[in-house]
Order: structure tokens, then sequence, then C-alpha cells
């Protein structure tokens, strides 16, 4: 048999066999890590909703990417951050997890366009190893305000950043009035939360 029969045959059993095996383990991951962040939520003291995903705010979530999946939706109660999503993305070879922290905004009435703005970590000269300091570049105006911040930069270094991977990303949605503040999927710390609600602060209020 030669090469150009047997691509078909091992395509047809990948589509047969493997993909529904993969979605369905993409499924039950999915479950697992909402319920993680559900019950670590608790834990932190944040008080919230599910929400269906069939909802507005679940639009969000998959408006993003046609691979981003919405694995769920939590509505804060009395917090800058409206609601959060726990979203997966799947490549070819992986799937990944993030949060993203959704706060309606007021910067889209500006003139302006409020640009994506990231948290950038910065490491001690002996080995590079210990997070010392945290900088925001970005917007310009946005970036100024967290930076001169040094409460939100306090909390952000108490939550031991070292062990949080990635950073957080502030991403404007100008067409539907939210901006996202998203993060690799973790379990935030006390302080790390009261900083990710600092910062959704700032978004709300547009200053």
């Amino acid at each position: 048999m030669d090469l150009e029969n047997i691509i078909p045959i091992i395509v047809a059993f990948v589509t047969a066999f493997l993909l529904p095996f993969f979605l369905s383990k993409r499924k039950k991951e999915g479950h697992k890590k909402f319920e993680e962040f559900r019950r670590h939520l608790l834990g932190i003291g944040v008080r919230f909703a599910e929400v269906d995903k069939e909802s507005e705010q679940a639009k969000l979530g998959k408006n993003v990417s046609k691979a981003q999946k919405v694995e769920g939706v939590f509505a804060l109660e009395e917090r800058n951050i409206d609601f959060i999503i726990v979203a997966s993305v799947a490549s070819q070879y992986e799937v990944n997890y993030f949060i993203e922290y959704m706060v309606k905004s007021t910067f889209h009435l500006r003139e302006e366009s409020l640009k994506k703005t990231r948290m950038i970590k910065k490491k001690g000269s002996l080995f590079r190893t210990k997070v010392v300091d945290v900088i925001w570049k970005g917007d310009q105006y946005l970036a100024q305000k967290l930076n001169l911040d040094y409460e939100l930069k306090h909390r952000l270094l108490q939550a031991d950043l070292n062990k949080f991977k990635g950073s957080i990303l502030i991403i404007p949605e100008r067409k539907h009035g939210y901006t996202r503040i998203k993060t690799n999927f973790s379990l935030p710390s006390p302080d790390m939360f009261y900083a990710i609600d600092s910062v959704a602060k700032y978004l709300k209020s547009g200053i």
C-alpha cells in the first residue's frame, strides 16, 4: 500500500476515534479548572453568582477567537471587576487555560483609543531569579497611573510573583465597552486578587 492510500486512512482514524477522545478530555479538564477556580474564590471570600455559558457575558469570551472556549463565568458582587471568564484555547498540541477579569470601562469614550498595557516583572541582579519590582508599559496615560500607585505595586510584590506565571495583560474591547484583564490560569492569592481589582477600578472610572 503506497503513501497516498495510507494518509486518508490515518486522517479518517483520527477523526473517528482520537478527535472525540480529545474533545471529551478537554471538556472534563475544563470543568475541573472551572470548579477549582470557583472553590478558590469562595476560599478567599469573593462573593459571586455563576452565569450561564449562553449569556451575553459568556459571548464576550467567545468573541476573542474561534479557538477559545468559555469554561464558565462568574458575576461578582461589590467589586470593581464585573465578571470573570474561565477560558481555554486549544492548539494543535495542547490546551491552555486563561482567566479574564472583565470590567465595564469608560475608556472607550475618550478620543484616543486605549492601548494594550502589560505588567512587566523586573528581577534582581543576583542570578536574576527574584522579582523585585513591577512596571506597566503600553498605554501612556494608564501605565503612568498604575506605576504611581505604590499600594498596587506593594500588593503585587506581596503576591509572590516568582510563582505567578506569565503577566497581567490589559486588553481594551472598545466595541463592547469592556476591558479584559487577562492572566494565565492561576489561583490568585488575596493580595493578587486585590491588585487586579485595583486595576479594574482605574478601568471602570477612566482615570
